[in-house]
């Protein structure tokens, strides 16, 4: 079967381009969507959202499934291919792009010989952003009526060498959720700070608190992070304003710890604004869950990967998330990370504006994902 890929590969390729260079962020994928439609040249799409799935096989029964991810990033690209992005603050800096053309090439080969079990190319909206794609997926009951025994998702990891893989069983992404904490208070003129409720001050004490969180609260051996990325307010330099806002992000991989962590950001929030003569309004967006990989999935794909000649890196595990966790709370999963490093710690990693991986990644996800496949029909007919 991995001959029989190479024959759809140089298409894929060509497609990676003409997406790269013409991408759509999440919520106007349908000019992507329509781009793989059109390579994909195979009836019986069904639309959920901006995105669609296309099984190929026998329309009944349990099917593999495998993921990629349509929209990309709101960065201008900065990097020197051909095939770079042609919008403006718009471009594939995650790999998605790849993702998309192996995930086409690896369809069509299989819709080209008979199959044990049917696939489930699913090609899906929004990883990027909010709501969730890959949430509303597993809420439509058009995905649920393909009996998905194994979903399987490739994504590029620069982090690790090119030509190695990770597929770890367990736990390997964070839960990610967002708060936003808005701070009130008096204003006042900067020369007489004390007629007013300085809400710098409170903002700033409400950051060096909420540090002591994942320091002193959480279990030193459980990854938990709290990360404020924004801070704005004010338009002067001699005023206090009436409100600053501060947005950030919690990651942690175990429920408990990410209720205790909800709990100490809005009581950070209210009691900090509040010693300081001020308020808090504290809004926590509940995000991605814990992503967590099926072990039999894993060992299966990682001895399959072994004797096709991929290299097994260190397991790959972080506070990064993704929302192809949402698939791993309801069905058995598998995420695999392909390699695309080169040994230089400074080279564009993902959401990089210089990342443009080299075409041959699009024949090494590809590949690992005709493997994953096979390994996940090997579980099922097990």
């Amino acid at each position: 079967m991995l001959d029989t890929l190479e024959a759809f590969l140089p298409a894929a390729v060509e497609l990676r381009h003409r997406i790269h260079s013409d991408p759509r962020l999440g919520g106007d994928e349908f000019d992507t969507r329509d781009e793989i439609l059109r390579a994909l040249r195979m009836p019986g799409a069904q639309f959920i959202h901006e995105g669609f799935v296309l099984r190929v096989g026998d329309a009944n029964g349990p099917s593999i499934a495998i993921r990629s991810e349509l929209d990309a990033l709101p960065i201008q690209e900065r990097s020197e291919v051909p095939w770079r992005s042609q919008r403006a603050n718009v471009a594939h800096l995650c790999g998605h792009d790849v993702h998309m053309a192996a995930l086409v090439a690896v369809t069509r080969a299989l819709d080209s010989i008979k199959i044990p079990v049917p696939l489930l190319a699913v090609f899906q909206p929004r990883e990027e952003t909010m709501p969730s794609g890959a949430q509303d997926f597993v809420d439509d009951p058009t995905l649920l009526e393909h009996e998905i025994h194994a979903m399987i998702g490739v994504h590029l990891q620069p982090a690790i060498p090119d030509g190695s893989i990770s597929a770890a069983a367990g736990a390997i992404n964070a839960a990610a959720d967002n708060f936003d904490i808005l701070v009130n208070g008096t204003p006042a003129h900067g020369a007489y700070p004390h007629l007013g409720h300085d809400t710098v001050l409170a903002a700033a004490a409400i950051v060096q608190s909420l540090q002591q969180v994942v320091a002193r609260r959480v279990d030193p051996m459980n990854p938990a992070v709290i990360t404020v990325g924004r801070i704005s307010g004010g338009d002067s330099h001699n005023a206090i304003p009436s409100e600053v806002l501060l947005q950030g992000t919690i990651r942690s991989y175990s429920l408990s710890d990410r209720k205790l962590i909800h709990g100490l950001v809005r009581t950070i929030g209210y009691s900090t604004a509040e010693a300081y003569g001020c308020t808090a309004d504290v809004q926590i967006s509940v995000g991605e869950p814990v992503l967590r990989n099926n072990a039999e999935l894993a060992v299966e794909l990682t001895a399959q990967l072994r004797s096709n000649h991929f290299v097994e890196s260190a397991p790959v595990r972080s506070c990064g998330a993704d929302d192809f966790a949402f698939f791993s709370v309801h069905m058995p999963s598998l995420m695999v990370f392909a390699g695309t490093g080169d040994g230089d710690p400074h080279s564009p990693g993902l959401h990089h504006p210089q990342f443009a991986p080299a075409d041959t990644s699009v024949r090494q996800v590809a590949r690992v994902m005709m493997l994953a496949y096979f390994a996940a029909c090997r579980t099922l007919l097990a």
